[in-house]
């Protein structure tokens, strides 16, 4: 009876768990494209990986995303958290707000963003032309394009860490900062010694979770530029989907995912260490 309760769970896990993670491994070794039939071609595909330009391009790309996404998302975020919580009247009104685009169809928000980023009709060049300055090519620069599709994930996701935040803030006792009070502590020493060590599990979980992201762009890059201008908005992910779906090289877009994946949990560890270890 107990494994019959549990079954279905069971299955779920087998067949979309399992079966994918040991198939992946299996493909590895092989050249398919999925309508002839599979081809041993034992590490081809791992010397392949490592002589690819474009997807070292595209693991760099998405690097330069993740420098510029993460640290203006945790400021941010926690900024309009402390903001939220803070006395003010309706906090209800500001949390639903902040955490409308979360729930959005992320393709809805890209092209709103799109339309936003045009350089003849877009409502960002029109109002700089408005104030006598000069139109921005956000999507089509190649030295800026990686960085606006940062700013628009970023505001996309930042409900979410403005919640996670808020929550830590409020786990903070009262009488930590009624002490510090009566010591002559500023509000910038509250912050500093009292807030932030509070919070630093919520810090270390915001961290995670935003770099798990920002390694998942794929939808802002595919809808906006489709990796371009010249591949500096190509992600990683992008650039495995295009090895898959586009060229149905199944074999060699399972290695480059697989190795991606260890490279995110490698990341993710180091961040654990230096995050569990920092002292403010």
């Amino acid at each position: 009876m107990p494994f019959l309760i549990v079954s279905p769970y069971l299955i779920h896990l087998c067949l979309f768990v399992l079966f994918p993670v040991v198939f992946s491994i299996f493909l590895v070794f092989h050249k398919w494209n999925i309508i002839s039939p599979m081809e041993y071609v034992g590490l081809d595909n791992f010397g392949r990986l490592f002589a690819d330009r474009l997807f070292w391009k595209s693991l760099w790309n998405t690097f330069i995303f993740i420098l510029v996404h993460i640290p203006l998302q945790i400021i941010l975020s926690l900024m309009l958290a402390y903001f939220i919580n803070s006395k003010i009247k309706f906090k209800s009104f500001f949390r639903s707000a902040f955490f409308l685009p979360v729930v959005i169809s992320g393709v809805v928000i890209t092209i709103l963003w799109q339309q936003l980023y045009g350089l003849e009709s877009g409502v960002i060049n029109q109002g700089l032309m408005a104030i006598g300055l000069g139109r921005i090519e956000w999507l089509t620069n190649p030295k800026i394009a990686m960085v606006s599709i940062a700013i628009m994930a970023t505001w996309k996701n930042m409900g979410l860490y403005v919640i996670l935040f808020l929550v830590g803030l409020q786990t903070v006792p009262q009488s930590y900062y009624e002490a510090a009070e009566v010591e002559g502590a500023n509000d910038w020493q509250k912050f500093r010694f009292i807030t932030l060590p509070a919070i630093n599990p919520t810090i270390f979980m915001v961290v995670i979770l935003s770099t798990i992201g920002g390694f998942s762009l794929f939808i802002e890059p595919y809808i906006m530029t489709d990796g371009g201008p010249l591949n500096t908005t190509l992600s990683a992910m992008l650039y495995i989907y295009k090895q898959a779906f586009g060229y149905y090289h199944m074999g060699y877009s399972t290695t480059l995912s697989l190795f991606f994946a260890l490279i995110i949990m490698s990341v993710v560890v180091i961040q654990k260490a230096f995050v569990e270890s920092k002292e403010y």
